[in-house]
C-alpha cells in the first residue's frame, strides 16, 4: 500500500510546513505543529486516534530537555546586555583581535567550548557577545553569526567527550585519544572554510540588521557600546555567567570519562556531585543568577519591582523560543516515528557505494530527513559498523565521515535552526543563509579532508 511506504508522510511533512510558513507566513509553531500533525496522520504506525498525544508526548519530551536551559539563558542574554557586561567582554576581544578580525575571538570561543558543552548551550552562550559585536562594529553580524554556528557544530559532531562523537566512537571500536585528535584536526579545517570563508562571503553580499531578541532592543545595546570602560562591570564579573556553566558542564563531561576509564567510581559521590551540579538545568540556573546580579548591581539602583519586572520580560522572551524549538522537535520526532530515517538508510545500505561515502550519506540523509544530526550519525554509526573491519584504513575516518553527514542542510525539523533564529533574531532566511549553508559548507568539504587525509595517513 503507497500509504505505507515512509517517503509519503515525509512528502506531506515537506509539502505542508513550507507551505504553512512560507507561503501563508504563519508563525512557526503553529505551521510546524499543524505539519507535525499531518505526518501523524500519514504515517499508519501511530493510530489516528493517538496521533494528538503523541504531538504532545514529543513537545513535551522536548521541553524537558531545554525549558529550563533557554528560560534562564534568555536571562542571561538579556542581562549580560542590559548591564553592560557584553559589550565589556567584547571591548577585552577586540583589544586582542582589533575589530578587523573580530570574528576569530567568536570562531575560537564556539569551538573550543562546544567540547564540553552541548551546541544549543554555547549558542546561548555566545550569540549576546555576537549582538554586542554588531552594535559596537556596526557590521559583520552575518559573519558572527556564521563562525559562531561553525565553531560549535564542529566539535558538537565531531570531537569527544561531546556524547554523539563519544557513542560513534564506541560503536565503531575507535581509539577515544584518536578520535579526539582526529576530530579536532578535520573540524578545524571545516570550520574555518563554513565559518570565516563562507562566512565572509556572505557578509561581502549581505549583513543582518540587529533585531530586538532574547529581551534586548538594538538601541539598548547601542547606549551600552557608548559608555566608557569604568561605568561597565569588571572583565571578571562580566565574564563569570560564560564561564560557570561551561566549568560545570565540562566537569560533568569530565567525571563521566573518568567513570568509564575506571578511575573512579562510576555511581560514587565524586559522579554524583559532578552530575547534579554539570546538569545544564542547574548550570544555567546559576549562571542566569550571577548574570542577573550584576545587572541588578548596575542598572536597577536597589529597585527590586523593577528588576523583577525585567526579568519577567526576558522570560517571556524565552516562552517564545522554547515554543518554537520543542515545536520543532516535534515535527522532526514524527518523521522519525514515521519511519523515514530506517527506511532510507536500508535502501541506500543497498547500492553498495564505498563506506567512507556510504557512511557520510547515510548520516545525511537521515539528518535531512528527521531532524537530529545526533540520531544522525548514532543511526549512520550502527548501519556501519559490521562493515567498519573490513575498511582498509583506521576506522576513525569512517566516524569522522559519518560525522560530517550528520551535519549536513539544517531546516525547519531541527531544534537548533530555531534556537539560531530566535536567538540570534534573525529571520527564517538569514538562518537558512548562515547555520543551514554553513553547515552544508563543513559537510561536504569535510567528506573530502577525510578521503585526501585517509590516503595520505591511513593509520591502518
Amino acid at each position: 500500500m503507497v500509504l505505507e511506504n515512509p517517503l509519503v508522510p515525509f512528502a506531506i511533512g515537506v509539502i505542508t510546513v513550507v507551505a504553512l510558513l512560507v507561503w501563508l507566513k504563519l508563525p512557526a509553531f503553529v505551521g510546524l505543529i499543524i505539519a507535525a500533525m499531518a505526518i501523524g496522520i500519514a504515517t499508519p504506525e501511530i493510530a489516528f486516534a493517538e496521533v494528538p498525544v503523541e504531538i504532545a508526548q514529543s513537545f513535551g519530551d522536548v521541553m524537558v530537555a531545554i525549558g529550563i536551559p533557554i528560560l534562564m539563558a534568555a536571562i542571561i542574554g538579556k542581562t549580560l546586555m542590559d548591564s553592560g557586561a557584553a559589550d565589556r567582554i567584547v571591548r577585552a576581544f577586540l583589544s586582542l583581535t582589533g575589530e578587523d578580525r573580530s570574528e576569530y575571538a567568536l570562531f575560537g570561543s564556539s569551538f573550543v567550548l562546544s567540547i564540553p558543552v552541548f551546541f544549543d548551550n554555547v549558542f546561548y552562550l555566545l550569540a549576546p557577545l555576537g549582538r554586542s559585536m554588531k552594535a559596537r562594529t556596526g557590521v559583520k553580524f552575518s559573519l558572527y553569526v556564521s563562525v559562531l554556528a561553525a565553531g560549535a557544530l564542529a566539535t558538537h559532531m565531531l570531537v569527544p567527550p561531546t556524547p554523539g562523537p563519544l557513542a560513534m566512537a564506541a560503536e565503531l571500536n575507535v581509539d577515544l585519544g584518536l578520535a579526539i585528535v582526529v576530530g579536532a584536526v578535520v573540524a578545524l579545517p571545516a570550520a574555518l572554510l563554513g565559518g570565516v570563508v563562507y562566512g565572509r562571503f556572505l557578509h561581502s553580499r549581505e549583513d543582518f540588521p540587529l533585531r530586538e531578541a532574547m529581551g534586548s532592543s538594538p538601541e539598548d545595546l547601542q547606549e551600552k557600546t557608548e559608555r566608557p570602560t569604568s561605568e561597565l562591570p569588571g572583565l571578571f564579573e562580566s565574564s563569570l555567567p560564560i564561564a560557570i556553566p561551561v566549568v560545570l558542564i565540562a566537569s560533568n563531561t569530565i567525571g563521566d570519562v573518568l567513570a568509564d576509564a575506571g578511575a573512579i567510581a562510576e555511581g560514587g559521590p565524586v559522579v554524583a556531585l559532578t552530575s547534579f551540579l554539570g546538569n545544564a538545568n542547574f548550570a544555567l540556573t546559576a549562571a542566569a543568577m550571577l548574570s542577573a546580579y550584576t545587572f541588578f548591581r548596575m542598572e536597577m539602583a536597589g529597585d527590586r519591582d523593577r528588576f523583577g519586572d525585567e526579568l519577567t520580560e526576558a522570560i517571556k522572551s524565552g516562552g517564545n523560543i522554547i515554543a518554537i524549538t520543542a515545536a520543532g522537535g516535534t515535527f522532526g520526532a514524527m518523521l522519525a516515528a514515521a519511519g523515514v530515517g530506517e527506511y532510507i538508510a536500508g535502501g541506500l545500505q543497498e547500492l553498495g557505494f564505498g563506506l567512507l561515502f556510504a557512511g557520510w550519506l547515510i548520516a545525511a540523509v537521515i539528518r535531512v530527513a528527521q531532524g537530529s544530526g545526533t540520531v544522525a550519525i548514532l543511526t549512520g554509526a550502527a548501519i556501519m559498523a559490521p562493515l567498519a573491519g573490513g575498511y582498509g584504513a583506521n576506522p576513525v575516518y569512517l566516524m569522522m565521515a559519518i560525522g560530517f553527514g550528520g551535519m549536513i542542510a539544517p531546516w525547519y525539523n531541527d531544534s537548533g535552526f530555531w534556537i539560531i533564529s530566535e536567538v540570534a533574531g534573525i529571520t527564517q532566511m538569514e538562518t537558512f543563509k548562515t547555520y543551514s549553508a554553513v553547515a552544508t559548507v563543513m559537510s561536504v568539504s569535510g567528506l573530502l579532508t577525510v578521503f585526501v587525509l585517509q590516503l595520505l595517513v591511513p593509520l591502518a
